[in-house]
């Protein structure tokens, strides 16, 4: 049985409990805390949503370059999607499209295998979570709250367990059909260097570089120019695609690049270091934590998430 709010203490402070971060792991926790009946708050001190909403959206837990230790988080995560979305546009009144289904996905010596992949778009996710957690009476504020429990969910942030690494990306005007079959429809083209996801609305991610260079999220234009050059040597009309914007994001990365999911002291949470999947991972971090932070007992094992691996 899925713990609940009466399992925990409920001598606390009104607050209840306060997740500092208000992205799509920060909210997904909000709205499954809420769900088992537990008081809760966000506070970001940045724009809600400002890293998650720079993300392509993939669902990719089956990318072949993903660490094996992550594989089980990935498809438990996964199998909780259909309920996840379907209960996030119920409770925000917003559709939640996806916008691919397949995904071709090259490995290093450039042979090509077709996955059933979904992607969908996170500013997508990240508006229909904010207004299903107001539409649920969850305050999402920029001013700390006292509170009994604390939940670090601030991504690239969390220091010093976590350090940012930036990511530029840029989306382009596609030719009609270039991404297109009959039989799968849109479909995304990965390699282990890069990616190309279609959008609904004709236009295509292309992705990412991963830099280290603290908290800029600024773009360069020759950084830029190199990442289409390398698309375009998988689908050469990228070269000459019309860019309709540029912009680069901040993923959370721990030394060992796998997530921090666990309790650090008694009364303080953290749930960051997603990395690459933090879209993917968004349900089954807010179960997982939502069970250990009310005093039940995860669904998977959490071992390799722990964040007292660091203090070996």
């Amino acid at each position: 049985m899925p713990a609940s709010f009466s399992l925990y203490n409920k001598q606390m402070d009104n607050a209840g409990i306060a997740i500092s971060g208000a992205g799509i792991i920060g909210l997904s926790l909000a709205l499954e805390l809420h769900r088992r009946g537990a008081p809760v708050t966000v506070t970001d001190a940045h724009k809600p949503g400002i890293a998650s909403t720079a993300a392509a959206g993939m669902l990719a837990a089956n990318d072949p370059e993903n660490p094996i230790a992550l594989r089980e988080l990935s498809l438990y995560s996964l199998s909780l999607y259909p309920e996840f979305l379907a209960r996030t546009e119920e409770i925000s009144g917003l559709s939640i499209p996806i916008q691919t289904h397949y995904t071709q996905q090259y490995t290093h010596d450039r042979s090509a295998t077709l996955l059933k992949e979904d992607s969908l778009n996170p500013r997508h996710l990240h508006a229909a979570l904010l207004q299903a957690a107001r539409n649920k009476g969850i305050a999402v504020q920029t001013e700390a709250v006292d509170a009994e429990i604390t939940v670090d969910c601030t991504g690239a942030w969390s220091r010093p367990l976590i350090q940012p690494a930036k990511g530029q990306m840029l989306r382009v005007l596609l030719q009609g059909g270039e991404l297109h079959r009959e039989d799968l429809g849109n479909f995304v083209l990965r390699t282990p260097h890069l990616y190309i996801v279609p959008r609904l609305d004709g236009t295509a991610l292309i992705g990412a570089t991963v830099e280290d260079a603290g908290f800029s999220t600024s773009t360069d234009e020759e950084e830029l120019l190199r990442l289409r050059a390398r698309a375009a040597e998988i689908l050469p009309s990228i070269a000459h695609a019309p860019q309709v914007e540029a912009w680069a994001g901040l993923r959370p990365r721990s030394a060992d690049g796998l997530p921090v999911l666990g309790q650090l002291m008694p009364n303080r949470f953290i749930a960051t270091g997603h990395f690459r999947n933090g879209i993917l991972l968004a349900p089954a971090t807010a179960e997982t934590m939502a069970e250990l932070i009310l005093g039940g007992s995860s669904p998977i094992k959490l071992q390799a998430f722990s964040p007292a691996r660091f203090r070996r």
